[in-house]
C-alpha cells in the first residue's frame, strides 16, 4: 500500500494512541506517556526486544530500558522476582503482549498488520535499516522508564 502523508500521519497517530491504550490495558502500574519525538539519530540499545510489523504498516516497534525496569514490572504484573532466563522470556513476551494489543487496534482501524516473534536484545546494538523513528518514553511508578520506538520503513 503507497501512502500519502496524511495517510502516513494517520497511521501513525493509530499506533502512538494503540500504544497508550495497550500499555495502559497490560501494565497495572501508574504510568505517564511522553509526547512523540522523532528521533534523528540510530538509537543504541542495551536491553530490549524489537518485533516487526507487517502488512500496511511495515517496520518494527521496540522496547528499550534497564532491565530491572523490565523486571519490575514482571514483578507488578505476576507478583514475583523475574530475573535470568525467566527475564529474558518475560521481556519477549512483554514486548508481544504490546505489539500485539497495538496491532489489533490497527486492524480495527481498518488496515491490514501482523506482527513478527519478538526478538530480545542484550548488549549494545546501534539499530538501522529504517526511514523514520519515532520514540515515546513511558514512566513507570517506582520503576523507571521504558522507550517505545516505531522504526518504519516508509
Amino acid at each position: 500500500m503507497t501512502t500519502t502523508a496524511k495517510q502516513q500521519s494517520k497511521v501513525i497517530t493509530h499506533l502512538l494512541n494503540g500504544t497508550n491504550t495497550t500499555m495502559k490495558s497490560i501494565i497495572p502500574v501508574a504510568q505517564n506517556v511522553s509526547k512523540p519525538q522523532l528521533l534523528t539519530e540510530p538509537p543504541i540499545v542495551e536491553y530490549g526486544v524489537l518485533i516487526g510489523i507487517t502488512g500496511d504498516i511495515k517496520g518494527k516497534i521496540m522496547l528499550s530500558g534497564d532491565p530491572a525496569v523490565f523486571s519490575g514490572i514482571g514483578g507488578v504484573m505476576f507478583g514475583m522476582a523475574v530475573e535470568g532466563e525467566m527475564l529474558v522470556s518475560f521481556s519477549g513476551e512483554l514486548g508481544n503482549m504490546l505489539a500485539g494489543g497495538i496491532a489489533t487496534i490497527i486492524v480495527n482501524e481498518g488496515l491490514t498488520t501482523d506482527i513478527t516473534a519478538p526478538t530480545v536484545l542484550q548488549g549494545s546494538t546501534k539499530i538501522s535499516g529504517y526511514k523514520k523513528a519515532i520514540q515515546l518514553t513511558a514512566g513507570f511508578e517506582n520503576l523507571g522508564e521504558l522507550d517505545v520506538m516505531f522504526l518504519l520503513d516508509s
